[in-house]
């Protein structure tokens, strides 16, 4: 197991420098700068500006001079918010980002989970039907549209919830919700199609044959092979949260990362999209790998491969 662990990080470090690369060639290409948009600054104090962030020097120096700060833990100033570095902005709107998306997951996993496994114990009946049809509802329904319909039942029109804001915890229900459904529902049906195939084997035919329970049946011996699927979507649908949360923070106006991100994507501000790119990438290696260490602890082949 350690040494799957080993390869696994030694597989993402090359990775994280494509990354960080790439991000930093292509902002650097876009049209326009940082100061660009400032209309009462002389041309002496644009050039102030530029040296200060050393704009002013070729491209290879400014890369190297990122990745020695940044190797160090400094991720540098924001260019648009001078007063505050990326590592404040950062510590700041990171953990409520994280705890909607935590939230999100927590949201699809209990209801995807339950749907699924319901929909597999009974294919083709009522009990199936019903939640897949539902499934498919919320994978064809973009979080852009569900989170609107939610703010207008649920907080204009019979004014359960707030429409924005994250002080109490009544403003997490309607994002967490919106963000996680659509994840639900893959999940759902990734549930039903592994249980499906699970139930169908001959080791569950044999436990049925010698007496064992239904109840220890599913629980003891098909959940872990019907879980399998669920497991390696966990890694793709934390990254899915990550982007997601985007739309949702500035549906709901939640002070998140997310909307830092969007902000310095318009206001070319090179230092915070560095950072934000540079942090999500290692976020999403990050439960990649803890995805692939559960799958292999589950799956013992995955660790002999």
């Amino acid at each position: 197991m350690l040494r799957f662990i080993r390869s696994r990080l030694l597989e993402a470090i090359p990775v994280l420098f494509i990354i960080a690369t790439l991000t930093f060639v292509m902002i650097r290409l876009a049209p326009g700068g940082p100061f660009s948009d400032e209309r009462n600054v002389s041309p002496a104090t644009l050039a102030k500006l530029e040296a200060h962030y050393h704009l002013d020097q070729p491209l290879p120096v400014q890369y190297l001079t990122w990745w020695r700060k940044t190797l160090t833990g400094d991720l540098g100033p924001s260019m648009r918010y001078g007063a505050h570095s990326v590592n404040e902005i950062i510590g700041h709107t990171l953990p409520v980002s994280l705890e909607l998306g935590i939230l999100a997951i927590t949201f699809a996993l209990v209801i995807g989970l339950g749907a699924g496994i319901v929909a597999g114990l009974k294919p083709n009946t009522v009990t199936d039907y019903a939640p897949m049809s539902l499934a498919m509802i919320g994978i064809c329904i973009p979080t852009f549209v569900i989170g609107p319909l939610l703010l207008l039942l649920f907080a204009l029109r019979w004014q359960i919830f707030s429409v924005s804001g994250w002080d109490t915890a009544t403003d997490r229900i309607l994002p967490a919700v919106t963000l996680g459904a659509p994840y639900g529902a893959y999940i759902a049906r990734l549930t039903r199609a592994g249980m499906l195939e699970v139930l169908n084997q001959d080791f569950i035919r044999t436990a049925r044959a010698k007496g064992v329970s239904e109840f220890r049946v599913i629980y003891k011996h098909a959940l872990k092979g019907g879980l399998l699927p669920v497991i390696a979507f966990l890694g793709p649908a934390t990254a899915g949260l990550l982007s997601g949360s985007f739309v949702v923070e500035e549906i709901f106006d939640i002070p998140g990362l997310g909307q830092h991100f969007v902000n310095a994507a318009f206001n070319r501000d090179y230092t915070m999209i560095m950072g934000t790119v540079l942090l999500y990438a290692v976020m999403i290696v990050v439960f990649n790998l803890l995805v692939d260490i559960v799958q292999a602890a589950l799956n013992p082949r995955l660790r002999l491969e």
